[in-house]
Formats: C-alpha cells, structure tokens, sequence
C-alpha cells in the first residue's frame, strides 16, 4: 500500500532499559506519530505508521516493512515516555536509517524529536542516513514538503522550519511557527488511533507502568497516552520539554526559551476519550506537564469525564507541580473522573536546590500536609525526584531520600540529573566543558553507558550509586510494601519484590 508519509517509531527499548525491558518497562503510544498522521490526513494525504518499538520488530524486519509501504516520506518521530526519550531514541534512528540507505532505499528519510529541535545542525552533520530533519513538531513544515519535492533541494529551501544538505553543507532555513492556541483543533485534530498495530485487539500491544496499573501486570493494556495540552510555562534548568515550541535558530535551543502552553478545547478533547473507551482502553496516561494549572481548560474536561461515568472504569493519571494541588475541591473533581494517580514532581527535599534549578515560583511548602491532602482525597501518588541538581551533596540527597520515605507515596521515581539536550544543563554543561555522553544511550537514565552531570561536590558515579541504592531502598521498604499490600492486595507487594530483584549494570560503576 502506498503511502504519502510513513511515520516510524524507532526501536531501542533493550539498549535503554536493559533487562526492565522484557517485562516492566512501558510501552507508549507514539503520541507525537499519531497527532502528525491524523494532522496530514486532515488535509488530504495518506499516512501510515510503522511502531518498530510496540511490534519489536528486527531491524531487517523493519526495512521489509518500510519499503513494502512505498513510502513518498520517510518520517521518524522521536519522542517517548521519558523526557530524555527524545535523545535516546535516536539508538534506533540511526541504525534503522543506515540499514534503509544500505539497502538502496532511495526514499527521502527525515526526522523529527526533541534531540532534534534541540540541535538539528549537529544531527544533520552526524546522520548521514538523514535526509533533512524538522526544527520543531514540524506541524506546517511537514504538510509544506509533502505539497512539493521532497527530494528536490530547491523545494526544500523553500520550506521553513527544516535543516537540510546542499552540497554537503548544512542549511537551516528561516523558523517555522507551531500550532497557535485559536488552531489547535484545526490543525491537530485528534489521534489517527486506526493506524497503530494491534495483536488482537486496538492497543494491545501498549502497556502502562507498572505503578500506573497497580503493579498488576494484567491491567496494564490496553493502554494508550493523550495530551490535553501541549508545552509548559516553566522553565527548569533540568527540563527540555518546550524545545517542540522553538522559533529560532540559535546554534542550541534551550527550552526556557520557548516557554509556552497550548490547550485543545475541552468539547474536542472528551471525544478522544470517547474513542479510546470505545476501544476498550481503561488504563490512560493524560502526558500533559501541567495538567492541572488552567482551571478554564481541565475543570470542564473533568466534569464532562465524571458526567459521562468515566471516574467509574478509567484508570488515569496526571502530571502536576506539589504546589498546584493544594485545594481539596480539585482533588475530588479529579478524582471523580477518573484520575487516580497524580505524577508529583518534588525533586528534591532542600528548598536551595530546588530554587537553583529554576522552578519558577516554587514557594516553600508543607510537602507532608499536600501529599496528606492528595492521599486523603483517595489519589494515589508517583513520587518524581532529581538527584544530583546542582548544589546537591550527600547530606542533601540523603535528605531527599529520607523525606521520601516519610511521605511513603505508592509510586516513587527517580532520576540522576542529566544534561538532556535542549535543557539550560545541557548548554551549561558545554559552556563549562562537562563531560558528556559520547552516545545517544548515555543520555538514558536506565542505559548501561549513562553518564549524569557532576555538582560541586560529587562525581557522576556517586550521584548514579547513590541513586541506583535509593531506588532499592525504597522499594524494599517494609512500609512502602506494607502500604502496596493494603491498597493493590499480597500479589501487588509480591510483584515490586520480584522487579527489585531487576538490576541495572552501569558502566561507571564498573559493572
């Protein structure tokens, strides 16, 4: 069958997460896929989407696949689960692209991510297998090389928003704009959820994590990941995520930059979920960094969720900031459709690190009376935290440790801080000759070669050790699992106890 523009989710679940990735890792809808086939398919061209990832296909697999489309457009998109998925993912970029060109695929091959926006030039100059690559969600820019040549530089020259080749040199053309907030259901509208692969049923091959579902790994698909909103007003130091806003062409786009949020109505968005009850999901990520910050957009959304009975049979949840979810008529609005888990970015226990990673107005708060509130309101909660942000030292990661086990939330994260692409780290850690991954994996909070930023006072190698301990001291906490046992049931506690048993090896620490 042919197709216009084949967008392709690259394959590199095993080099990032190791041995989690069999069993425990999740697996995502490829959201930034579907939103750009349902975006060209509203304007008239035909899109098809190979998820090398979901279909854990081979790589010889995948060639045999891409070319049986007959593609017009080769389009990778890279994005993922993880905020430094965008980076990571480019593993299974390039081994895919270089076997397309050794395989005389002749088919113009482009990209599109977060690595990508945040340095387009340098990717263009290491990826030969790229033809040219979008500078940002590549909304207009795409449907523009899809009305002319793909393969004619000329054509290309006049597209905004791309880097290109011609004659060996690298070219960025002029910015291109993303979506405005008056377009967003125009020119965005919806998921094109009938192209994804499916076992035996729609979205089968997707799972949640593992926390998400309860740490039952038989509610953990269907699954499937929305956005309500697209971009974040904050600008912390360790985060990338706005990099999909950028209008420039600074030689590194810093994501502080282009801080931005934009919002699908909320009478558009209840018909995403509509679909994806009707296709029988009931476990759902809302991927939004700040859900619940605009009362215009989500309390009608909510209502309408609880309205039509979904707080009943979904299983969802959301990102929020601790210091936005404070008021206990919210909490039960939420919960009442449907969003039983909050995602709850602490970061750290110290007040003086948190301001040093630019958290906007992060005021110092009671964290123990809002997690309280939070748990009172029957949410369960997703723990996030940084170790290693600059300023950190033993003592203030042990504090961060330590406040954690106090709060004994149900669902706890953590992360070595990383100078993700796109992220102030990132060009700080240049400015200030840091060492840095000489991989695409490294840049992984889960890859063997992962390599975090240094503070001050510790090494990468503490930051990762004391990290990686963390993780199982919390887990095999006798109240954390006390607490799984009494919410999820004995099989729930008896399942954390066999993922703790997972080890990552990490090349630093000598494994």
């Amino acid at each position: 069958m042919k197709t216009d523009v084949l967008f392709v989710n690259p394959g590199s679940h095993q080099a990032i997460y190791q041995a989690l990735s069999k069993d425990y890792s999740a697996i995502e809808t490829p959201t930034w896929a579907l939103l750009l086939a349902q975006s060209v398919r509203a304007v008239g061209y035909f899109p098809g989407i190979l998820d090398v990832n979901a279909e854990r296909l081979s790589t010889v697999e995948a060639v045999e696949r891409i070319i049986g489309n007959e593609p017009r457009l080769i389009c990778f998109v890279v994005y993922g689960q993880n905020p430094n998925s965008g980076t990571t993912n480019m593993v299974g970029v390039v081994e895919l692209a270089n076997a397309l060109k050794s395989a005389g695929v002749i088919n113009p091959i482009c990209a599109v991510g977060t690595h990508i926006s945040a340095v387009p030039t340098q990717v263009l100059e290491a990826e030969s297998s790229l033809d040219f690559v979008l500078c940002n969600e590549g909304v207009y820019a795409l449907r523009n090389i899809l009305s002319a040549d793909p393969t004619d530089p000329a054509c290309l020259g006049r597209v905004r928003g791309i880097a290109y080749r011609i004659n060996g040199k690298v070219v960025l053309t002029d910015p291109e704009s993303v979506v405005p907030q008056e377009r967003m259901d125009i020119d965005l509208p919806g998921y094109a959820w009938d192209l994804l692969p499916y076992k035996e049923k729609p979205l089968d091959l997707y799972r949640s994590h593992f926390w998400h579902a309860e740490y039952d790994h038989n509610k953990r698909s269907p699954f499937a990941a929305i956005y309500t909103s697209l971009g974040c007003q904050f600008k912390c130091e360790f985060c990338m995520i706005n990099i999909i806003n950028r209008d420039d062409n600074d030689e590194i786009g810093v994501a502080g930059n282009y801080a931005n949020m934009r919002f699908w109505s909320p009478e558009f968005i209840i018909k995403q979920f509509d679909q994806l009850v009707q296709l029988g999901v009931r476990t759902l990520r809302i991927s939004d960094e700040m859900f619940l910050l605009n009362k215009k957009y989500y309390v009608p959304l909510c209502k309408m969720l609880r309205d039509r009975g979904y707080g009943e049979i979904l299983r969802m949840w959301a990102y929020s900031r601790i210091d936005t979810v404070h008021d206990p008529r919210q909490l039960r609005l939420i919960r009442e459709a449907g969003i039983k888990w909050l995602c709850l970015g602490i970061e750290a226990a110290e007040q003086k690190v948190r301001l040093r990673a630019i958290k906007g107005k992060f005021k110092d708060l009671d964290i123990q009376e809002i997690v309280k509130t939070v748990h009172d309101a029957d949410i369960n909660i997703i723990a996030n935290y940084v170790f290693g942000l600059p300023g950190e030292t033993f003592a203030s990661m042990k504090k961060t440790l330590d406040l954690s086990l106090d709060l004994c939330t149900v669902g706890w994260n953590a992360y070595p801080a990383m100078a993700l692409p796109g992220s102030a780290l990132y060009k700080s850690a240049i400015e200030n000759g840091y060492g840095l991954p000489d991989t695409y994996s490294g840049y992984s909070f889960h890859s063997y070669d992962t390599l975090p930023l240094p503070t001050e006072k510790l090494s990468p190698a503490e930051i990762l050790e004391f990290r990686d301990k963390a993780f199982e001291v919390y887990h095999t906490d006798k109240e954390f699992l006390r607490k799984v046992e009494v919410i999820f049931g004995k099989d729930a506690a008896t399942n954390v106890t066999d993922l703790t048993r997972i080890k990552l090896k990490r090349k630093i620490l000598g494994d």
